[in-house]
């Protein structure tokens, strides 16, 4: 699978989540999260980011297919007042840190395992890292991404997996050539999850491309990724469609219910008036290293210490700490 038909997919997701958060603001005259006032910390940010000429955030998707809140809750514990540090029972399923150019619209990602073992504040022993949010929301899962990997980072994009299943169903499916067989059962899920998928094109409506995301073949969470990018390949692809612009305002509705994020508003709107400078073919794209291991009985992802350390670097230099 091409990288970059990946890239497309989180330029378009990133962009459409954090420009409709903030105009939804507006348009809908509610309360947005990225959007509150001009407080003197956001003017502070702004001005750090501005000089700085990037941004580096880190991107989460969440499943909430049993309603209980998701995106939506976390919000909502906000607006009253809340510090964001309050469990939401919600663990993420996607997780990838980005690095954003203002100026040239050069992005660098790094994707990490939802598996990953890791140390997660106030908490005893090693968990996997998806466990951050559902502990303490998007700061402690921001917190746990900065001290696993060693950088400087603040600021978060959430995206609900409701808003994909929303979108897929006003753009009327999404036609996905399935490589493989794909089936799993587990009963014990809320609600019960039964993932039945043949080889071959297959038009998938919400509710079975939030399955296709969910499986996870026999690589296990490397699997699970390489879905997600034959699946964004589609999804954007049909998203963009000119067709699909007389559904804006349901969009809208859809990203102001289903995204979170605390990146300042002006920094977004600059952002995406640069994404027509992406270079597709010239892109920083990672992976985590490491494998699959049990411990306990539970299955973990088991990075390679000194393999992330170098590939961070690389990446993501000037937000180390601790050099």
């Amino acid at each position: 699978m091409k990288k970059k038909f990946w890239i497309t997919f989180l330029i378009a997701l990133v962009g459409f989540s954090a420009l409709f958060a903030t105009t939804s603001h507006y348009i809908l005259n509610k309360d947005s999260i990225a959007y509150q006032g001009e407080k003197d910390s956001d003017l502070e940010a702004e001005k750090e980011l501005e000089e700085k000429g990037e941004i580096l955030f880190l991107l989460m998707g969440i499943d909430d297919q049993d309603g209980s809140g998701g995106v939506a809750k976390v919000k909502e514990k906000k607006i009253e007042g809340e510090d964001g540090h309050k469990p939401t029972g919600k663990r993420t399923d996607t997780m990838i840190l980005c690095k954003y150019n203002l100026e040239t619209g050069h992005i660098t990602m790094l994707s990490i395992p939802r598996d990953s073992r890791v140390n997660i504040r106030g908490r005893k022993g090693k968990e996997k890292i998806n466990h951050a949010h559902s502990h303490g929301g998007p700061y402690l899962a921001v917190k746990t991404v900065k001290d696993f990997l060693n950088i400087d980072l603040e600021y978060y994009v959430t995206v609900d997996y409701l808003a994909v299943k929303e979108i897929v169903n006003a753009i009327g499916g999404v036609e996905i050539d399935i490589p493989e067989r794909m089936y799993y059962s587990d009963p014990t899920d809320k609600p019960p999850l039964l993932i039945d998928f043949q080889p071959g094109l297959k038009t998938l409506d919400g509710d079975d491309s939030i399955k296709f995301l969910r499986y996870r073949s026999k690589e296990g969470d490397l699997g699970r990724i390489k879905n997600q990018k034959l699946f964004m390949k589609e999804f954007i692809k049909q998203t963009l469609k000119p067709k699909n612009i007389i559904r804006l305002p349901k969009m809208i509705k859809t990203y102001y219910d289903y995204v979170d994020t605390n990146i300042p508003m002006n920094v977004i709107l600059k952002g995406i008036g640069t994404v027509k400078k992406v270079d597709l073919d010239n892109m920083n794209v990672g992976v985590v290293p490491g494998v699959g291991e049990y411990i306990g009985g539970i299955s973990y992802f088991i990075y390679d210490e000194e393999g992330t350390k170098q590939i961070v670097e690389e990446l993501f230099g000037n937000y180390l700490l601790n050099k």
